[in-house]
């Protein structure tokens, strides 16, 4: 296989070095002859061939081979066979040896190796000059150095080169992470956009057909005349939502948004849109009480649209689960850094069976169902801000609580703000016990009323 060829490659290029070496021996041995140089016999040759053969395993076991082709060197020397005839082989061994270990392992090298020419050319047979000492240990020190050269050189081409593997994985993580969140806000987007919308559309369309199969004879037309209009205005408003979304996923594709009429993405929806939320929820037959006291120009195009969906959200959980209850929701700074938005309804929720569907109570985290009150955190979360939801303390109902960053400044991510648990109704604070699952100041799921599926 390919890793197989891949381990055989420095075998293959050792081997061909060590024919390479064994031929500029032999032919040095041959036709170069220094004078009191022994001719070579029996045991010459075999040294020179072994001390080139042992070449072969070079970058497999570098340290065995040095050693190898010094115990074969030595007495070469020590013979006083043609002495330039082995040069290659042992200049060969210590260019390996410097470029595969460490710096200190180099300097041992030089030291032992000037250690042994100048041992074997003192007791070599022969006199030798310091001329001649000093030659042959200027060799093995300059390929020595052009070892430690090409070893520094890789490690650094190797350090590039992982730096580069490691950017380019980070930058997939990147890319998977920014994929994911997207996939997660569009998923909101849509659940926020069509929960309310078809929440809306089932009370509408239940008035109706009520109203059509409660007394013919006595037919309600302007009641049922208003239920359709309302289905046909929820209808018309959730197509402008989802064009303006798919809009957005076509601008990330390519380029911006058209923001001309008939199909543009618009600013994102914020406080303005609390009023028509507040209309259609009415109409669905809840009465809500709306109170706004802090200004769009106050606040950062993320925290107005975390607003304004979880408004829709709480209404549309309302109209669902407590149809013709009464929802007061306010939108209120909450010390000098936070704001507060709150819906509370007076309808049932304790005493409520759990809805087919309903999601965020204990033991349902990992059941296929609704998503509501886990999205209303999730844009709570996505600016830095806190939510809780439960039963109100002080009555019947539902109330959802939302602790969201004040300002054009305030961050899109981070930790929340530091506020102090909202009080007031539906509310339980630290001076009366702290605060209860689902109450203020935590971030617990709520354990009566789901969310919308």
């Amino acid at each position: 296989g390919a890793a197989g060829a891949r381990a055989a490659s420095p075998w293959r290029a050792d081997a061909a070095l060590a024919a390479a070496v064994l031929a500029v021996q032999c032919a040095l041995a041959l036709f170069v002859h220094g004078a009191g140089d022994r001719r070579l016999d029996a045991v010459g040759w075999a040294l020179l061939v072994g001390s080139a053969v042992a070449l072969t395993g070079r970058r497999r076991s570098p340290m065995l081979v040095t050693v190898a082709v010094v115990l074969m060197v030595v007495p070469y020397h020590a013979l006083n066979y043609e002495h330039i005839a082995v040069v290659p082989a042992g200049l060969t061994a210590l260019y390996t040896l410097a470029v595969a270990g460490p710096p200190l392992r180099s300097l041992l090298t030089v030291g032992l190796a000037v250690g042994l020419i100048v041992t074997v050319m003192t007791w070599g047979g022969r006199p030798h000059s310091a001329v001649d000492m000093l030659r042959s240990s200027g060799w093995v020190l300059s390929v020595v150095v052009i070892g430690e050269a090409v070893r520094i050189h890789r490690r650094y081409v190797a350090a590039i080169v992982e730096r580069a593997e490691r950017a380019e994985r980070t930058r997939e993580e990147e890319a998977a992470r920014r994929v994911a969140e997207e996939r997660l806000r569009i998923a909101r987007d849509l659940h926020d956009l069509l929960a309310h919308s078809i929440t809306l559309i089932g009370v509408q369309t239940s008035v109706a057909a009520h109203v059509l199969v409660a007394d013919p004879d006595r037919l309600d037309r302007e009641t049922l005349v208003k239920a359709l209009d309302s289905i046909a205005d929820t209808c018309r408003d959730a197509r402008a939502e989802l064009r303006a979304t798919l809009q957005v996923l076509r601008a990330g594709e390519g380029g911006e948004a058209d923001t001309a009429d008939g199909g543009g993405t618009g600013p994102p929806p914020g406080l303005a849109g609390l009023a028509d939320l507040a209309a259609a929820a009415e109409a669905a037959g809840v009465r809500v009480r709306l109170t706004v006291d802090v200004a769009e120009p106050d606040l950062s195009p993320a925290v107005g649209a975390a607003i304004y969906r979880i408004a829709q959200e709480a209404l549309t959980n309302a109209v669902r689960h407590a149809p013709g209850t009464r929802v007061r929701l306010t939108v209120a700074r909450d010390g000098g850094d936070a704001l507060r938005v709150e819906a509370m309804d007076d309808g049932p929720s304790g005493d409520r069976a759990p809805a087919p569907g309903d999601a965020d109570r204990p033991g349902d985290a990992d059941r296929p169902g609704g998503y509501g009150l886990v999205g209303m955190r999730e844009r709570a979360r996505s600016v830095a801000g806190t939510l809780t939801a439960g039963p109100r303390r002080d009555g019947p109902g539902f109330a959802v609580t939302a602790t969201l960053p004040y300002g054009r400044g305030a961050r899109e991510r981070g930790e929340p703000p530091s506020a102090q648990g909202p009080g007031g109704p539906g509310t339980r604070g630290p001076g009366r016990g702290g605060p209860a699952p689902g109450g203020p100041g935590t971030d617990e799921p709520s354990t009566e009323r789901g969310g919308t599926p």
